[in-house]
């Protein structure tokens, strides 16, 4: 996904298009980790002094609703990057420092498929924490 990606995805719900919303896409666009609220606003408080923290949370929510973004929880507070352009199912390794992502292909849920044929499971989400090689 890019940035025209996701502004066709608002477009395509129905979401007005604005300066805000397309510069909260570009900084997650241009990042490789998850970051929390309080840094996206940081980023953009130059270009919009006024701006509330509700204003950020509120469109990284949407965001989030429309599969743009997605959603970790790190340090106790949640954050986001922007989702994956791989259409593969995979899962994540996520520094616990720098909050750099790398995807990995093998999925745990083909072993515990098996394990417990009495559960339907309808979805999961699985990521490992750790330091990358820069953060050690």
């Amino acid at each position: 996904m890019d940035v025209n990606d996701a502004l066709k995805i608002l477009k395509d719900h129905k979401y007005k298009f604005t300066g805000k919303r397309e510069m909260i896409v570009e900084i997650f666009c241009n990042e490789k980790r998850y970051m929390p609220a309080k840094e996206v606003m940081r980023r953009m408080e130059e270009n919009y002094p006024n701006l509330s923290f509700d204003t950020v949370y509120r469109n990284l929510s949407l965001l989030e609703k429309l599969g743009i973004l997605e959603s970790t929880e790190l340090h106790g507070e949640k954050q986001y990057r922007f989702s994956c352009s791989s259409k593969e199912h995979h899962h994540h390794l996520i520094c616990k420092k720098c909050r750099k992502t790398i995807h990995f292909d093998m999925c745990p849920m083909e072993i515990l498929n098996d394990r417990f044929e009495d559960f339907k499971i309808t979805g999961h989400k699985f990521e490992i924490y750790g330091y990358c090689s820069e953060c050690g």
